[in-house]
């Protein structure tokens, strides 16, 4: 199995087991003067406890095999012109929340709305001085680091898309 048809299959499960949980609320208790909907309800609604029982393991199973193949399935994706190799679960980290942290970082470095101006003079004749501002960063390397912070995510994206697809899951 992908893990592509691993995420779908929880998924699915997932609505599985809410459509158990609503036969299980509707049905697990009505008044004597009812008629029952099916013949022997109790044994229903103790299949539909069972069914979903089992359906929540089969989800754990799966995500848990997911996290394993994430953990241990390396990709490589280009940034920058550069070659980068991690694990998916590093790469899903990265597309979460970590590349915006980085590109935020990168969007700091400015140069503060600071301006040049004349330092006042306080004995007359005197050479005026300019105050110049002074920055402590590459202007052009931070436009750099920024756009590839920003691309970063559909890039991961992108490969992921294709790598959930194509990687087989490791089963726990």
């Amino acid at each position: 199995m992908k893990i592509i048809e691993a995420m779908k299959k929880v998924k699915d499960l997932q609505r599985k087991a809410d459509d158990y949980k609503g036969k299980v609320q509707a049905h697990c208790a009505d008044l004597d003067c009812e008629t029952p909907i099916y013949s022997d309800q109790k044994r229903e609604v103790a299949g539909w406890l069972q069914g979903h029982e089992d359906i929540v393991k089969e989800i754990l199973h799966l995500r848990c095999s997911i996290q394993l193949t994430n953990l241990k399935t390396e990709v490589t994706i280009e940034l920058g012109g550069k070659f980068v190799k991690k694990t998916i679960a590093e790469w899903i980290h990265r597309r979460r929340d970590l590349a915006k942290l980085q590109e935020a970082l990168y969007r700091g470095l400015t140069d503060r709305g600071l301006k040049e101006q004349n330092l006042v003079q306080l004995t007359p004749g005197t050479p005026q001085q300019v105050i110049k501002r002074r920055l402590y960063f590459d202007p052009s390397e931070r436009d750099k680091k920024i756009e590839v912070y920003r691309s970063e995510p559909s890039l991961i994206d992108a490969t992921l898309e294709i790598t959930n697809a194509v990687t087989d899951l490791i089963e726990i």
